[in-house]
Parts: structure tokens; sequence; C-alpha cells
């Protein structure tokens, strides 16, 4: 016994797994083969977490290890266009007067009675889980090469799931598996990666507010995944725009700056 269907039937029904294909494609799974899209939400992604303009920002970041006292760290961050950056250190007292300089990826530390600076690498230990690169280098959209994973439900949203491949030795992590409100390009977390592909750290983006102009994560928790209960929490403050000439950002301007309060 045929089957027989309308014209009309069959136009609903061919229109009903066309539509069924597209879900499958767009909403289950973001798009994989799109670099752009996923260098479109990379960049977002780093707008919303830092300025593109000239900015001052304070950070406190308290660091705890299992067994060991807790440590409180405050630094003063200028940065301009994600590749020129200041770390001040302003606590403890005793570290006051020591400041990073970043220039491209290039870093050094200056400190007070001596001389020359001394050159740092972005992925060295600056205090608890944080490294230099941390405070000095968040630019993600400019030190990796982006590919969408996957679409994550977390919580009822939906999130971009990337894989962030460095572009060279150079920069902090030589990779990282990020997280992406797919709603609005906020960032949700991040893993951190060797270069033996041994998970190094967790960090999750928390606390949106109003920062500087825009809702950004005013607190970052980074957790040591190889040793529970080791993390070092950050707390943004104090974001304002600021006019930063070039020549702030040079080895000979930093002794002046650090005199500045």
């Amino acid at each position: 016994m045929s089957l027989k269907f309308s014209p009309s039937t069959c136009r609903a029904r061919c229109l009903g797994l066309a539509l069924a294909a597209l879900a499958l494609v767009s909403g289950g799974v973001s798009r994989a083969d799109d670099p752009e899209q996923a260098r479109a939400i990379v960049a977002k992604a780093d707008e919303i977490r830092f300025p593109r303009e000239g900015f001052q920002v304070v950070i406190d970041i308290t660091s705890t290890s299992v067994g060991e006292q807790q440590e409180d760290r405050k630094y003063r961050i200028l940065s301009k266009g994600n590749e020129n950056t200041i770390v001040q250190t302003l606590e403890p007292a005793t570290d006051r007067g020591q400041a990073m300089l970043m220039r491209g990826r290039d870093l050094w530390v200056f400190m007070p009675n001596v001389s020359q600076p001394v050159r740092l690498s972005l992925a060295q230990r600056l205090t608890g889980q944080v490294a230099n690169g941390d405070l000095a280098r968040a630019n993600f959209s400019g030190d990796y090469e982006p590919k969408i994973l996957r679409t994550d439900t977390i919580e009822g949203e939906k999130m971009h799931v990337l894989e962030l491949t460095a572009v060279d030795r150079g920069v902090t992590y030589a990779k990282v598996l990020y997280w992406v409100r797919q709603s609005n390009n906020w960032p949700y977390k991040a893993e951190f990666y060797s270069i033996s592909d041994r998970l190094l750290k967790v960090c999750r983006y928390e606390k949106f507010k109003e920062l500087g102009g825009r809702t950004r994560p005013t607190q970052l928790v980074m957790e040591d995944a190889l040793k529970k209960g080791d993390m070092s929490v950050l707390r943004y403050s104090q974001m304002t725009a600021k006019e930063l000439p070039d020549r702030v950002f040079t080895k000979q301007y930093m002794d002046k700056l650090n005199r500045v309060d």
C-alpha cells in the first residue's frame, strides 16, 4: 500500500527536516570551522575584561596554600592597548617600589637599589597562582590562535568552548580552554595548560559589576589543578581611563613613575 502526500504536506515535512538539521549544526554545536567567528568571540571577551584604551586599575590578591599563612598583595596596573603595561607593587610595604614593564611580550622587573632591570618570563610565577603574564598581558586575542570546539550548557546558559593555542613559546600558557557566554560574550572560565598538555590551573570570572565604564568581572579565582586547596583570588577596583603617553612605557621613565603615588 502506497502513501500519498499533498504538495503542501511535503513542503511542511521538508521544512521541518531542514530546521532540525540546522538546529543540530548551529544550536547544539558552535561552528568549529569558522576561524573568524572564533577570533571575534575572543576579541569581544577581551574587551569585556579590560578596556582597549589607556586605563589604570588596582588589584588586590589573596593567596592561600594548605598549611601556609595567607599572603596578601596589592598592585597598580597601567595599561595601554594590551601591548604596553606597567605593574607597580603597592603592598606589602617591603616590596613597594618594585615594578614590571611590559612592551609587547618583553618583560622586565625594576627593583629599588638595583641599577639594571632584570628580564622576566611571562610564565614565571608572580605570587600564589598568578603568573607575571596574568597581570602584565591579558591579551588572549593577540597571543593565541582560537578554535571553537563545541557548545556547552552550564546552569541553563549556552557557552562557546574554545581552544586557544599559543602563537609562540613567549606567551604565558601553551594552551587555554576558554568558556565564553554566547548571550553576551562574558568570559566564564578558563583552563590553563603547559606545553606538555598538563592542566596547571583553572580560572573563574566572577562578580560582574560596573567597572571602568562597563560591566566586567571584578573577581578572578585561580585554583591550582595539581595541588588541591592552593588558590589566589584577584579583586579589581578603582578602574579609570588614563592618558598614557608612550614615554611612560620606557626603561628611562620607570624610576620617575615609581616615585609617584
